[in-house]
Formats: structure tokens, C-alpha cells, sequence
């Protein structure tokens, strides 16, 4: 849902969910920027993530992304004040990029993804086969208003472009900016029909009857959208088809409302988490923020690092020929990716994995010492740190299959289920204080959950008493 330029909340989002990977895609629903002050490092984050996971991010058109908007919201101001020499060309390049943006995600044929909403005309094989980055400006023609113009707008010009477009329904110009218009702006309303949103200027009011005749025509079964401020982060309505999720916590002022968004599991049962920004971490300065994100990441790199130590370290023995344990920041980068194979930058990354000499030579051994796994004890054979790590994506598998609800956290209940068929299998005897007493052990933080690093490490601990 809307982030608003609220980076905190993004953060929060990645910290809770995971990073945008192959195994864990996200839809980002639209107004991305104005409002907070960090719309532009926002935008930066989710570009490099669609350019790494382009099947795997995928980001809406928002009523936001829109450059009359973001002179009236401030995106404009804040990409002025922070490129003092280029703000004009970014913010023409930007326009450029707002227009490429999809409208609508469908996700298996059943979810209709969109910002705002529907009306009683909205076809989707038309805006399918629409050239959308023809449709830059929402709220004036290119005529009246220059996309590069830096400076106060009247509102008042808005809404005048707004009724201009009236004008236009005949034409297919017209009807392709007035569906535009009902994707973007449109909200929900309990009473059937569909009526103009004078609220808001642009878009309709649209009923369960426009719901369930959408719905019938196309074959769905739910529609997410965004679009609108809810104080609990999420609504749901028109008897359940219709979802609003917004992610921007302490929207109007500290403590208005809290944040969330959806996960939808493998047969599109909605799970809806809810967040909210707290102080402490408002206290903590950008980079400590950011760093949080990027931990994440270089664990989990270290983690397939180790997992690959002995092709790694037979790889790294092939440029040191005279055995000396060191070899040039080329050669470390070149063994790195023939085993790896991720495509990073290496040499960029070589500070955070690997420690070098005087002599600038990359000690290779030293991209092992660091992994953040408690070392093997003497009677466990010395390769199952390196094992447990290459069967990670096992583990991952048996936790889902544990973890029913797909919620990112195995209940005791779940767990309870899952080790009673386990146990009746294998013929043994299991008793419920013992089970009681196996789950809390696993539970460290005792929140009454098991996560998955929970799971692992029960995993440890199984393979030291072996």
C-alpha cells in the first residue's frame, strides 16, 4: 500500500517480510513518494530491486505518480533541495519512468492489484493493450503545464483540467484518460451504483453490484487496493472482495494509525500484518537504518559463502599457486563468481567478506570467518555448518510445510500438529508435557512463535547431541 515517502515504513516492511527475492516477490501498490521526506531514496531502493527480481517486484501506478501531484505534495520540492544541479532533468526523467509504470497486477488469474479502483466502464483487455507511457499527465494536458516546470501550482487548475477532460468522452483520448482516472482515484462505498467522486475530483464511487460484475466478467475473486488513509492499516469490504491496504504508518501525526500489508499464501488466503514506526527507531540515523536491511542481506550471502566452502576454497587454491593463502582482489572476484555465479560486484562487496594484506592481497580463508553460526563442537564431524547451510532451502521447505497458515511463523499448535503425525509414523510414543516442553525450548524469545532462524537453530543443537 501507499508509502508516501515514509523510508521507515519500508525498512519496517523488509526487516518483518524478507527482501524481494525469487522465493519472496512483493507487490508494491502505488504512491511511493510526496508527503514523507524520503520519497526519493524509496523510489531508488524499489528500482534496484525490480532491476535485480524484474519478475519478482512489481510496481503500481499510483494517483501519486504524477507530476502536477508532486508539485502540489512536495516530491517536487524535495528532489529540488536535494539535486541542486540536476533536480529539473530528474524530475523530467521521472515523469518519463511514472508513465511506464503498470496500472494493475493480476496475480493468478484471480487478484486484481490496483491503487485506487473500478467504475461501472473499467475494461481491462483495453487498458491491457493501452501504450500507457502515452498517458503522462493525469491532471492537465502537456499543452497547459510543462512536466519540468519547478514551482507553486493553484489548485484550482486541477480541478479545471479535471472537468476539460468531460469534454473528451467521445474520443478514444478521452475514454483512455477517464479509465485511467477510475484505476488511480476511484474508492469503495457500501451503496451500490457508481457515482462521481466529487471528494476527491477525479474517479468514481463504486458499489458491491460494480464489484461483482467486474468480477464476474473477468473471473476474479478478490481485489487489493490502496489509495486511502485506514487507522488500522487495512479494511475490508464489499463482503470481502474488496481489500484496502495502506502501509504508511503515523500518517497525519506520531501514533494516527498503524501500517500493514497483505500476504497471500498459495490458494490466496489474505493474512493481513499490522506495524507501526516506533520512536526508537525514528532516534536511530539513516545509515543504522539502512544497515539493519543490509545485515540481512550480507548474512544471508555469507550463509551461501559458507555453503559452498570447498568448491570456493578448491577455486581460490587454482590462482594461489605458491600456496601463500592470498591471491589478488581480480582473482578472489573471478573465483567468487565461477562458483557462485550471482553476478555482484565482487570487488565492491570484497570489504565486507574478505580481509586483505598491506600489499592489498585478498586473504581467501578469511571469507569464512565471519559467518554468524555457532561453531561445530569437537564430536561433530568438522563439514556440518558448511552442510546445514547448503540444506537450507530443505529446512525452509519443512518449515513451510509445518507453518499450514503460510504466516511466516509456526504456532504451537501448528508444530504440535505436524509432530504427533511425525511421531505416529515412526511408531513412538510421544507425551504432551514432553512435546510442551520441546516447543518452548525452541521458542527463544518466547513470544509464543517459532521463526524460522528459531527452527534452525533447533536444528544445531539436534546434531550436537548426535
Amino acid at each position: 500500500g501507499d508509502l508516501h515517502g515514509n523510508l521507515d515504513d519500508l525498512l519496517l516492511i523488509f526487516y518483518k517480510n524478507g527482501l524481494p527475492s525469487e522465493q519472496n516477490p512483493y507487490v508494491f501498490n502505488g504512491d511511493f513518494v510526496d508527503r514523507g521526506k524520503n520519497s526519493m531514496e524509496i523510489l531508488i531502493i524499489l528500482f534496484a530491486f525490480l532491476l535485480i527480481y524484474p519478475n519478482d517486484l512489481h510496481l503500481n501506478r499510483g494517483n501519486h505518480e504524477d507530476y502536477i501531484m508532486n508539485l502540489r505534495y512536495g516530491f517536487t520540492k524535495e528532489v529540488s533541495k536535494k539535486y541542486k544541479d540536476h533536480g529539473k532533468q530528474i524530475l523530467c526523467l521521472l515523469r518519463e519512468v511514472f508513465s511506464w509504470l503498470p496500472l494493475a497486477t493480476i496475480v493468478d488469474s484471480k487478484v486484481l492489484i490496483l491503487h485506487g479502483g473500478i467504475s461501472d466502464t473499467t475494461d481491462l483487455d483495453f487498458l491491457n493493450t493501452l501504450e500507457r507511457n502515452k498517458v503522462r499527465g493525469l491532471l492537465a494536458s502537456s499543452d497547459v503545464f510543462s512536466p519540468c516546470t519547478v514551482g507553486p501550482l493553484p489548485w484550482q487548475y486541477i480541478s479545471h483540467s479535471l472537468s476539460a477532460l468531460t469534454c473528451y468522452q467521445s474520443s478514444v483520448a478521452g475514454v483512455c484518460y477517464l479509465q485511467i482516472l477510475d484505476i488511480l482515484w476511484s474508492d469503495p462505498r457500501s451503496q451500490n451504483g457508481c457515482t462521481p467522486n466529487k471528494c476527491r475530483g477525479g474517479g468514481c464511487y463504486f458499489g458491491p453490484d460494480v464489484t461483482a460484475k467486474l468480477f464476474e466478467r473477468y473471473n476474479l475473486k478478490m481485489l487489493i487496493r490502496s489509495h486511502e488513509f485506514k487507522p488500522e492499516g487495512y479494511e475490508i469490504s464489499h463482503d470481502g472482495k474488496v481489500i484496502t491496504i495502506f502501509s504508511a504508518s503515523n500518517y497525519y501525526e506520531e501514533g494516527s494509525n498503524r501500517g500493514a500489508y497483505i500476504k497471500l499464501n498459495p490458494e490466496l488466503i489474505p493474512r493481513f500484518v499490522q506495524y507501526r514506526v516506533s520512536k526508537h527507531t525514528r532516534r536511530q540515523n539513516l545509515q543504522e537504518r539502512v544497515g539493519t536491511i543490509e545485515s540481512s542481506a550480507l548474512k544471508s550471502l555469507r550463509e551461501k559463502i559458507y555453503a559452498h566452502r570447498s568448491e570456493l576454497t578448491s577455486a581460490f587454491a587454482q590462482y594461489d599457486l605458491n600456496g601463500t593463502g592470498k591471491i589478488s582482489v581480480n582473482d578472489w572476484a573471478a573465483a567468487m563468481e565461477s562458483v557462485l555465479q550471482l553476478e555482484l560486484p565482487w570487488r565492491m562487496l570484497r570489504s565486507q567478506l574478505a580481509q586483505t594484506n598491506p600489499d592489498g592481497e585478498v586473504d581467501f580463508m578469511s571469507c569464512f570467518y565471519d559467518l554468524k553460526i555457532g561453531q561445530p563442537n569437537k564430536e561433530v564431524q568438522p563439514a556440518l555448518v558448511e552442510t546445514l547451510c547448503r540444506y537450507r532451502k530443505d529446512l525452509e521447505i519443512i518449515f513451510n510445510i509445518i507453518d499450514k497458515d503460510h504466516s511466516g511463523l509456526i504456532s504451537f499448535e501448528e508444530f504440535g500438529q505436524t509432530w504427533k503425525l511425525f511421531t505416529s509414523h515412526l511408531g513412538i510414543d510421544v507425551y504432551d508435557e514432553s512435546l510442551d516442553k520441546l516447543v518452548l525450548s525452541i521458542d527463544h524469545n518466547k513470544d509464543g512463535h517459532i521463526d524460522f532462524s528459531e527452527f534452525l537453530e533447533a536444528f544445531h543443537v539436534v546434531h550436537r547431541l548426535e
